[in-house]
């Protein structure tokens, strides 16, 4: 059975997400139209190459996600400098290297702009924080900035997704009639797109699988421990996110959503070994395993 896909934002947590595909693939089902947010937008983009959970998991594995980590160059050599960064750049790291990592997986597939990929195969949310704007790439990118999405990289599409608000410097978009726009994580406006694919012309023609990896249950969190800015200013973001889709998911029918409950991870630490990895596939791979067992009914 052929089968659309939708994958939440969740940073590094995003290794349950090959768990998720190896199950879904074991059961037949193919993925055509796909989409995402931040880390789930790194997974979509990989399904519309065409890269299977095989393929996935062989190089995702193996990742070093410190590699990742790219603070300009005076912050290697003066910590203190970050904050001087984070204040004039909006982020710590620059997130070249992410943005080149998902470029050269692309283009082993020949995918360099979204003219490369079947229209309406591949959606990618970002937030426009200059225009206040949910921004669907590449549907809005003709409407919005007047950029024909057949000259716009997918590789930046999805690093503009996967923009943690300042722990990655946030990317800009030029448009051709409006100026600058500064384009940050989609997920603080939708983390977990479902709705993508109920959009005219869009609509759903489908079965469409959402995969959204959740937190500590509500009864269950502590309180965060808020000393810096840069701690509120994170606590606000996942504040935002989680009540973002607390709301959305509770008036949306949920038998089409594996939901991977993810613990004691934070979305940024991009230090966790490979133990962890391997308990967030299996994680995955079992509820997603559980889902498939009462769906579709």
């Amino acid at each position: 059975m052929r089968i659309d896909g939708v994958f939440s934002g969740g940073g590094v947590k995003a290794f349950a997400f090959i768990g998720a595909m190896k199950r879904i693939e074991e059961k037949g089902f193919t993925w055509e139209r796909v989409a995402g947010t931040s880390a789930g937008a790194i997974i979509a983009c990989l399904l519309a190459a065409k890269y299977t959970y095989q393929e996935i998991q062989a190089f995702m594995e193996h990742l070093d996600l410190k590699d990742f980590l790219d603070p300009p160059a005076l912050a290697k050599w003066i910590p203190v400098t970050k904050w001087l960064f984070l204040y004039y750049q909006l982020g710590i790291y620059k997130g070249n290297k992410l943005e080149k990592w998902i470029a050269a997986k692309l283009a082993a597939k020949n995918i360099y702009t979204f003219k490369d990929i079947q229209p309406g195969y591949l959606k990618v949310v970002v937030s426009d924080i200059s225009l206040g704007k949910l921004v669907v790439i590449p549907d809005d990118l003709e409407r919005i900035y007047g950029i024909s999405p057949e000259n716009f990289s997918v590789a930046k599409a999805i690093r503009m997704s996967a923009g943690f608000p300042y722990f990655f410097m946030p990317n800009k978009i030029t448009a051709s009639n409006q100026g600058k726009s500064l384009i940050i994580d989609g997920g603080l406006l939708s983390n977990f797109p479902l709705w993508v694919f109920e959009k005219k012309p869009h609509k759903r023609t489908r079965p469409i699988i959402g995969v959204k990896l959740t937190t500590t249950p509500i009864q269950e969190l502590k309180p965060r421990k808020i000393k810096t800015a840069l701690h509120m200013f994170h606590a606000l973001f996942l504040t935002m996110k989680e009540a973002h889709d607390a709301r959305y998911i509770s008036t949306t029918d949920a038998k089409n959503i594996v939901f991977i409950p993810v613990r004691n991870i934070e979305s940024t630490d991009f230090y966790i070994d490979q133990t962890t990895k391997e308990t967030l596939i299996q994680a995955g791979y079992e509820y997603t395993d559980t889902f498939l067992d009462r769906w579709p009914k």
